[in-house]
């Protein structure tokens, strides 16, 4: 995510995707003389892996050949990085439909390796000619900056070595005026998520799922004996992986390359441990990340902090170094539709590459794809390591991008002040509503802590706004939250009842508590009682105090947001289950699965579930369908069957036919699939709403949760008069919300006209036009509608520090 001040979550801008998957084809903007199917006829593209590999580098490989082959373009895999472009031979292999099969799971299929003979002249020499000789002029390269810096360096002198090979005789005039121009796009696969100009590399989310699964567990045998832990994580010139770490698991230290601690930190550091302590704290996790550095230069090892700790504190202290496990696992919901959304955006860069284009890497800011100056990046990337190098710390935070920035002044903020003296006489209430779902303790915890920091008073409403109107309200301290970052579901209580139902019960409780905002941590529920909330105003004048809606439901339905907390960790849930069903399949052979998911009328959990797990179709309620289109999914399947690829999975949202039921779909599969293949089913259930939230939804809602303390505090100032709150204008009631590229507070009321009320969703929903990939990726012929495009977007000076 990442966003404004989300911008940080751009972690994991889990989740995900863009206005516009596809918007760089302009040319499919279906003047009918362009067949999208016919855009890359006669053209050939290669696709090859370079540097660490990073999970998720296998979708973007599947994406590119299937993309591909859908536009009408012959696709070559390159096996073993640049030592396979120089190589040749049997290292470079045409690819198929079918050869892409199966392989969303981790690191890169292809094989990566680096390259010494591709440094060479020489060498580049051999791999020119390699291309030529099949015809390739379209390279996509998927790797880090050093893999990507040696593809435009190949493509600057593309020229001059076609014309040391025609001279050699190796190849002829003829063949390199065909092949006169070399285009080159990049996506960046790069665990470190240490790329300038891109919010998140393919592979850092992942890398994060590793890290705190292993965090979670460290910390339940550091609670039992009182221990303090050192991890050391990978980032041998960027802290991201670090920094989030901490953010993710509240931790009360991290020592990152880019901001190295002050002088005298040892001190300090002890003094922060110790309060911890003091305040029931049963451990301390320190996080370091691999190239940590003092203001000296000089490297930062655990084994320092470690005697550190001991030997002052008497802490006893343990060391954990993670090492390799954070490149490996299977790759995140996250990172399979990055991946995914990234592959498509190069082959589309690619086709309508012109020869004066610059090479450019495609990325994702925000939600939306975009297209960057390949070599600018490189550039801004290099300024990190000139700025660190010079001690200009605060300059190579700034380098690294807002989102960075934003993770940065976040971890200061919650870990490293104390609550004020003076007290403001502001009371906040918080209240979970509607369904528990993963990273809402989160919210509350960073809501709490900061809301603390402006010296107000928080008060914890349990049981949703039930317990508002019977006044089960209590205050919350700074170590009451403890340790909820990691939690499932609400420790608050939730529950689905609406305000209407005791608004005279509400507006008592809230005289009786003194409470002057309330911030409401829920799905549609937690909307439509906001909105209610504002819409009695008029009646009760008790109810005109500041208030915000923080949109968290694994539905993600909430109108105002192009994401709700919950989502990615649900997301992640079905993923990873459509991998075991499918994988179930491997040795029966022609079969096919019906998956039933959650989202109530919203399709987005179908819909981007199946683009993680490669669906062979989605049906949601959004998108209608009739029984002739169940009818071309069946004989599609059956077609699939006669490949080598003999298995089906289909998704079905649980409201999204009245009649079409699951079990229907189930019948209708096994009838019209007799002797060709056999069908079972699941309905994942309430499994979808339970689990430890993702690295995504916890970073997410921390953010979620200072910015809207924030927002509230300031808007409590605006609303004071003659000695109390009145707050009646519309935008003194908002969502707080992810917005594309930022994170916005949009009024109740304005949303009200964007709603469907009767199915519970927004009117207008990014994510559906990222369905006509997940039916290209299934081999549907398709026609293509995507009037947006990606254009080319400067980075240098956008971060308006570049010398």
């Amino acid at each position: 995510g990442s966003k404004d001040i989300l911008s940080s979550v751009s972690m994991y801008v889990s989740l995900l995707v863009s206005e516009c998957l596809f918007p760089s084809a302009r040319t499919m903007a279906q003047p009918a003389s362009i067949d999208p199917t016919k855009m890359g006829e006669g053209r050939a593209i290669a696709v090859l892996t370079s540097g660490g590999d990073a999970q998720g580098m296998n979708a973007a490989v599947r994406a590119t050949v299937r993309v591909g082959i859908y536009t009408g373009a012959k696709v070559y895999f390159v096996h073993e990085g640049y030592q396979g472009l120089v190589d040749g031979g049997d290292y470079i292999r045409l690819a198929t439909w079918e050869s892409v099969s199966m392989m969303l799971q981790g690191g890169t299929v292809i094989g990566s390796a680096r390259c010494q003979d591709f440094r060479t002249r020489e060498g580049r020499t051999k791999a020119a000619c390699n291309l030529v000789k099949l015809g390739i002029t379209n390279l996509c390269v998927i790797g880090g900056d050093g893999s990507l810096t040696g593809a435009n360096a190949f493509r600057t002198e593309w020229s001059g070595l076609l014309a040391d090979l025609v001279k050699a005789g190796k190849i002829t005039a003829a063949e390199a005026k065909s092949s006169s121009h070399l285009n080159i796009v990049g996506m960046v696969g790069s665990i470190d998520n240490d790329f300038c100009g891109t919010d998140m590399t393919i592979g850092t989310d992942s890398a994060l799922h590793r890290i705190i699964e292993i965090v979670d567990a460290i910390t339940t045998t550091a609670q039992s004996h009182q221990r303090a832990f050192i991890l050391e994580v990978m980032g041998r010139h960027c802290g991201y992986l670090a920094l989030v770490t901490a953010l993710a698991c509240g931790a009360d230290w991290v020592f990152i390359p880019e901001m190295p601690p002050d002088e005298g930190w040892e001190q300090h550091l002890c003094r922060r441990l110790t309060d911890q302590r003091g305040r029931g704290s049963r451990l301390n996790i320190i996080i370091v990340a691999e190239g940590a550095i003092d203001r000296n230069g000089k490297k930062l090892n655990p084994s320092l902090s470690v005697q550190l700790v001991s030997k002052k504190l008497g802490i006893d202290t343990r060391t954990t170094i993670l090492g390799h496990v954070q490149r490996g696992g299977t790759p995140s919901a996250f990172d399979r539709i990055l991946g995914s959304r990234m592959g498509v955006e190069a082959v589309m860069a690619l086709l309508e590459a012109k020869p004066d284009t610059p090479a450019c890497v495609v990325s994702l800011s925000g939600n939306m794809a975009v297209r960057l100056p390949l070599m600018e990046c490189v550039q801004v990337t290099k300024d990190v390591t000139t700025a660190m190098a010079e001690g200009r710390f605060e300059d190579a935070v700034k380098l690294r991008g807002k989102s960075f920035e934003n993770n940065w002044n976040t971890y200061k903020m919650l870990a490293h002040v104390h609550p004020p003296d003076t007290k403001s006489n502001i009371n906040i209430a918080i209240v979970n509503v509607g369904a528990p779902c993963a990273g809402m303790n989160a919210a509350v915890r960073s809501t709490v802590r900061v809301g603390l920091l402006q010296g107000h008073q928080i008060l914890a409403v349990h049981d949703g706004f039930d317990g508002l109107a019977h006044g089960m309200i209590e205050p919350i301290g700074w170590s009451a939250v403890a340790g909820w970052t990691g939690k499932g579901g609400s420790n608050l209580g939730t529950k689905r009842s609406l305000p209407h139902e005791f608004m005279e019960e509400i507006s008592l409780s809230i005289t009786k508590f003194n409470i002057h905002a309330i911030v409401i941590i829920g799905g549609f529920e937690a909307f439509v009682g906001g909105l209610e909330m504002v819409q009695a105003r008029e009646k009760y004048e008790e109810l005109c105090i500041p208030l915000v809606v923080v949109p968290a439901t694994v539905s993600n339905n909430v109108p105002g947001s192009d994401f709700s907390i919950g989502t990615d960790t649900a997301l992640n849930t079905i993923t990873m289950t459509c991998d075991r069903i499918k994988q179930s399949a491997a040795g029966t052979k022609r079969r096919v699965f019906i998956v039933e998911t959650m989202g109530g009328y919203c399709g987005y959990l179908a819909t981007m579930a199946g683009l993680a797990s490669g669906a062979d179709a989605a049906y949601i309620y959004e998108e209608h369908f009739n029984i002739h289109d169940l009818e071309v999914n069946v004989e599609h399947l059956v077609e699939k069957m006669k490949t080598t690829v003999k298995r089906g999975l289909i998704l079905r949202n649980e409201k999204c036919n009245a009649n079409y039921t699951t079990d229907f779909i189930f019948s209708l599969y096994t009838e019209e699939g007799k002797g060709v293949f056999d069908c079972r089913k699941n309905v994942l259930g309430h499994m979808q709403q339970g689990g430890t939230p993702s690295p995504f939804d916890r970073n997410f809602a921390t953010k979620m949760g200072i910015k809207s303390v924030l927002w509230l505090t300031d808007k409590l100032k605006e609303c004071y008069r003659h000695g109390r709150i009145f707050a009646n204008s519309p935008d003194s009631a908002c969502v707080l919300g992810m917005k594309k590229r930022s994170l916005v507070f949009q009024p109740l009321e304005e949303l009200k006209d964007q709603t469907d009320f009767e199915h519970r969703i927004p009117k207008i929903q990014w994510w559906l036009k990222l369905r006509p990939i997940l039916k290209i990726l299934a081999k549907y012929k398709i026609n293509l509608d995507t009037t947006e495009k990606a254009a080319l977007e400067h980075v240098i000076k956008k971060t308006g520090l570049v010398p």
